[in-house]
């Protein structure tokens, strides 16, 4: 679709609170599939993946499966999910990203990893999910955080049969460590990689994904201590140099994990939007990742500040994005705020802290100027 084309649609997005009532069907508001390429694993050979040339997108995250997933039966859990999937198809949006595997657990059924605290049921909550969304042409990315495992109190009913306890209940095993009170693995090893990267796979395996989301769940830390071992054994003098290419790797290695089971799916990554901080506590190398090839294929920053922010004022922001994504082949979608509408940004300094309430259409104003950016999407996290 043409960028004349896309701001058409998004000029027909009338956003008049953090509720986006809009009335638009999924027919009328949709843009054209991406054209898929053909090569693909015989596993998925008999499924087209869906993905849309300009994304709008919405995160589910696990949080709220606690509301209706846990406890409910297969069909209460399947009526909530088509209603939130229905309210999001009336607000434009033709992806959605469900959390599927956020704190070293599932909320799918895996061989590889325990199921998530909020997943009772004896049925598949994530097949209820993918038929749901893909009944209302919905792009389904399945979403996972990399490194974040389990709490210590979590660990402790972890059945030694899943490799994550092994590693925390071997003294010796480096491979995941622990951060105040939750495990974490540790991207210096390739066998943590790994371990990502066979989630990774078994999803796309046992299910007709168009896509694989990752957040901003990099380093957990930039205590020296965390990963010392493997930095002396490393011969790097810069712990920071070191960490950054450890996270790159892992980075590649996921996507190379998705192409090579199939080549038509999506990998998207979505780094927080303060870039300093991407680097500086995180060390994720983003302006490698969205200006060279075999990392991504899609970007969605957190730009989640107003206009008043005093570190990360918002049309500053998505300036210094646009300047970031420079690889053609890579889509710039904007991850946009929802939740904070009409609620005070404690992080936002004394001139911004209270924009979002006394300015209640700050999210149409940010759809607005995406729409005049070289952004070819946008995402609301609520």
């Amino acid at each position: 679709m043409k960028k004349s084309m896309f701001f058409t649609f998004l000029s027909a997005f009338v956003l008049t609170s953090c509720s986006m009532q809009n009335t638009a069907s999924q027919s009328e508001s949709a843009v054209q599939p991406v054209e898929p390429i053909t090569s693909v694993s015989e596993s998925n050979s008999d499924y087209t993946p869906l993905n849309y040339q300009n994304q709008i997108g919405q995160w589910f995250p696990y949080m709220d499966f606690e509301n209706y997933m846990y406890g409910k039966s297969e069909d209460e859990f399947r009526e909530a999910v088509r209603e939130k999937f229905s309210d999001a198809e009336k607000n434009s949006v033709n992806t959605v990203y469900l959390h599927v595997h956020p704190c070293g657990d599932c909320y799918y059924m895996s061989d590889i990893f325990p199921r998530g605290t909020f997943f009772d049921g004896d049925y598949d909550p994530f097949q209820i999910m993918l038929d749901e969304a893909h009944s209302m042409g919905l792009s389904v990315h399945a979403w996972i955080n990399p490194l974040r495992c389990q709490t210590a109190d979590q660990m402790n009913g972890v059945s030694e049969d899943f490799t994550v306890k092994k590693w925390a209940e071997d003294s010796e095993c480096e491979y995941v460590k622990t951060v105040g009170d939750r495990w974490y693995l540790n991207p210096a090893y390739q066998e943590s990689a790994d371990l990502v990267c066979s989630c990774v796979g078994e999803i796309m395996d046992k299910y007709s994904v168009d896509g694989i989301h990752i957040d901003d769940y990099f380093y957990p830390t930039t205590d020296p201590d965390f990963d010392r071992t493997a930095f002396e054994k490393s011969g790097s003098t810069s712990l920071a140099e070191w960490r950054t290419e450890n996270c790159s790797r892992l980075v590649k290695s996921i996507y190379d994990t998705v192409k090579s089971h199939d080549s038509r799916v999506l990998f998207g990554i979505s780094p927080q939007g303060n870039v300093s901080a991407d680097y500086e506590t995180q060390y994720a190398d983003v302006k490698r990742w969205f200006s060279e090839s075999g990392f991504c294929d899609y970007a969605v920053p957190q730009i989640y500040y107003g206009f008043k922010n005093q570190t990360c004022p918002f049309e500053r922001t998505l300036a210094e994005w646009e300047g970031i994504v420079k690889n053609p082949d890579i889509s710039l979608v904007i991850g946009l705020a929802c939740y904070k509408q009409g609620n005070n940004d404690i992080w936002a300094g004394e001139a911004g802290e209270y924009e979002w309430i006394e300015n209640p259409f700050v999210i149409k104003q940010q759809v607005e100027m995406v729409k005049n950016s070289s952004a070819s999407g946008y995402a609301f996290y609520y």
